[in-house]
């Protein structure tokens, strides 16, 4: 079990293992990366920043995103293998994965929590 400080929830990750990805797949929203996060991922997959970008990557004013891939249920991440329904990048995902679902926005979201994440445990 996970608990933040100032979160009156906890996050229990191994709901992770039988949840299907909800956090990946749903509505199309941003998933943002800082610049050296994005060059760490494309490293990783043995590419060169701009074929990477090219590949993975939308321009959203001044950042970038993770492109998004049409599903059953809405969208899913480009990096979410809906076979296996697992991150292929999940080493090096960017901080706004890895900070799941301790988001400020949350704090006063808890029913889109609830709906979002079988894992959360509320206090």
């Amino acid at each position: 079990m996970i608990y933040k400080k100032d979160f009156d929830y906890s996050f229990d990750e191994n709901a992770c293992k039988i949840c299907g990805g909800k956090c990946c797949i749903g509505e199309s929203g941003y998933i943002y990366a800082s610049k050296e996060e994005l060059e760490a991922i494309a490293a990783f997959l043995n590419l060169n920043f701009e074929a990477f970008k090219e590949q993975y990557l939308i321009k959203v004013g001044f950042k970038y995103s993770f492109k998004e891939v049409k599903h059953e249920n809405g969208y899913r991440c480009i990096f979410f293998d809906t076979m296996y329904k697992k991150c292929l990048i999940y080493k090096h995902r960017p901080k706004q994965c890895k900070t799941f679902p301790f988001w400020e926005y949350f704090k006063t979201h808890k029913e889109e929590l609830k709906e979002e994440c079988i894992g959360v445990c509320f206090h």
